[in-house]
C-alpha cells in the first residue's frame, strides 16, 4: 500500500531529486473514500461496490503503491542499494506493527462484541480465532491466518519485503525476465498454485490453517499487478515510458472494452452474458484472465482521460487523506467493526439515521487522522535537524 512519508507522491526526475505529484496524494485518497464505501455496511455499499464494471478500489491501490514505491526507490536501487533494500524493509516492519495493533483490536474488543453481544456479522469475521485462538494468533502473527477486512495488509507486508530484490535486479539486468516470470506465476494461480503452497506451509508449520482463513487474497495472483505497478513507476523515474501519446483506437478499443464488463457487471445483456456465465474468468480474488483484460482496458481509459481524473481527483478530502493512507486506511476498518457491531441478526445493512450518522462519523474520523498526521509531519520537517552527537563529542556506550 502506498503509505505515509515513505510513499509520498513524489516524482523522481532524471537528477535523482523528487518534485511533489500531489495528484497521486489525491488518487490514493480517491481510492480509500472508494473502499471505504464499499466496506461499510450501509446501502451506499451496492452502489459503489464495482460500479465500473469488475475493477474496485483494491486493484488500483495496489497497482498505485507498487507504482509510487518504484518511483522513490529505483535510482537508489543503482546507486545505494543497501540503503533502498534497508529502507524498504524497515517500513515493511512499521506497517507489521500497525498489522498488529489492528489484529489486537479484533481479537480484544471486536471478539470481545462478537461473543457478548451475539453480533453474528463479527462473529463470522473473526469465527475461526473464536474456536481456536492459540492457532489463529500464532498463525495470524506469521501472516498465514488472515481474517476478512484484516488480510490486505499483510499482502502489502509479502510484497514490500520482496521489492528490493526485484528493483535490484530490475537496476541491473531489467524488466523483461521480472515481467515474464511474474506473468507466469500469475497463470500458475489460475490452476491452483496457492493450494499446493498452502499444503507446504501446513505441513511445515503444523498449523491446520483452512484455505479460506488465509485471506480472501490470491497472493500469487495479485504479485502481477504490484509487479506491473513497479514496472511502471521505475518507468517514470527512469523517463523510459512508451510513448506518451497513445493512437485514438487503443482509447476507443479500451472504452468498448469497459462498456461490455460494465455491461455484464450491470446486466444489461440479460442471462447469457452475466456474471455467472464466466464465473472464475472475472473473480476478484483470483483475478481471472478476464478480470484482468477488464483491468488493463480500464487503466487505459483511464491514462487517455488523465486530464479529466486529475481534475476529479485533485480537491479535498482526498488529497489530505491520501498523505497519510497507512493510518486513513487502518482508521476505516476500526469504523468498519462499528458498522458491523450495529447489525442485528442476519441483517447485511445499516439503515436510516444510523447509516447516516455511521457514514458522517466514518470520514470525520478519518479526515481528523489524516489531518493530524499530515500537521504533524509538516511540523517535524520544519523543525531543525540537530545532530544530537556532534563530531567531536563521544557517542554513548
Amino acid at each position: 500500500m502506498a503509505t505515509d512519508r515513505e510513499q509520498t507522491s513524489t516524482a523522481v526526475s532524471h537528477s535523482g531529486h523528487s518534485r511533489r505529484r500531489p495528484e497521486l496524494d489525491a488518487l490514493r485518497g480517491f481510492f480509500l473514500v472508494w473502499m471505504t464505501l464499499t466496506h461499510l455496511p450501509t446501502r451506499l455499499s451496492e452502489y459503489v461496490n464495482q460500479p465500473f464494471g469488475f475493477v474496485s478500489s483494491a486493484e488500483g491501490f495496489v497497482f498505485l503503491s507498487g507504482l509510487l514505491l518504484a518511483m522513490l526507490s529505483i535510482r537508489r536501487a543503482a546507486e545505494e542499494p543497501e540503503q533502498m533494500r534497508d529502507k524498504i524493509w524497515k517500513r515493511s516492519l512499521h506497517i507489521y506493527g500497525y498489522h498488529l495493533f489492528m489484529l489486537m483490536f479484533a481479537f480484544t474488543v471486536a471478539a470481545s462484541v462478537a461473543s457478548h453481544a451475539h453480533r453474528t456479522a463479527l462473529f463470522n469475521l473473526l469465527n475461526y480465532y473464536l474456536s481456536h485462538p492459540l492457532s489463529a494468533i500464532i498463525s495470524s502473527l506469521l501472516l498465514i491466518y488472515c481474517p476478512p477486512l484484516l488480510d490486505i495488509l499483510p499482502m502489502y507486508i509479502v510484497f514490500m519485503f520482496a521489492t528490493p530484490p526485484l528493483l535490484l535486479f530490475a537496476a541491473r539486468k531489467g524488466w523483461g525476465w521480472i515481467l515474464a516470470a511474474s506473468g507466469s506465476i500469475w497463470l500458475l494461480a489460475q490452476f491452483g498454485l496457492r493450494g499446493w503452497v498452502h499444503n507446504v506451509v501446513v505441513a511445515t508449520t503444523r498449523l491446520h490453517i483452512p484455505l479460506q482463513e488465509t485471506g480472501a487474497f490470491n497472493l500469487f495472483a495479485w504479485q502481477l499487478i504490484w509487479v506491473l505497478g513497479l514496472w511502471v513507476g521505475a518507468s517514470i523515474a527512469d523517463r523510459d515510458l512508451p510513448a506518451p501519446r497513445l493512437p485514438r483506437f487503443v482509447y476507443l478499443s479500451s472504452a468498448i472494452v469497459c462498456l461490455f464488463f460494465m455491461g455484464v457487471r450491470h446486466s444489461w445483456f440479460g442471462s447469457q452474458l452475466s456474471p455467472q456465465f464466466f464465473g472464475l474468468q472475472l473473480d476478484k480474488w483470483q483475478l481471472g484472465p478476464l478480470r484482468m483484460l477488464n483491468l488493463f482496458a480500464f487503466g487505459l481509459f483511464l491514462y487517455g482521460s488523465r486530464r479529466l481524473v486529475k481534475r476529479i481527483v485533485s480537491i479535498e478530502p482526498f488529497l489530505t487523506l491520501g498523505k497519510a493512507s497507512l493510518a486513513v486506511f487502518c482508521a476505516h476498518l476500526f469504523f468498519v467493526f462499528v458498522g458491523l457491531a450495529l447489525l442485528h441478526g442476519d441483517a447485511g445493512q445499516v439503515h436510516g439515521i444510523q447509516a447516516t450518522l455511521l457514514i458522517l462519523m466514518t470520514f470525520s474520523g478519518m479526515f481528523l487522522v489524516a489531518n493530524r498526521q499530515v500537521n504533524h509531519r509538516q511540523h517535524r520537517d520544519r523543525s531543525p535537524k540537530v545532530d544530537p552527537y556532534p563530531k567531536d563529542a563521544p557517542t554513548p556506550g
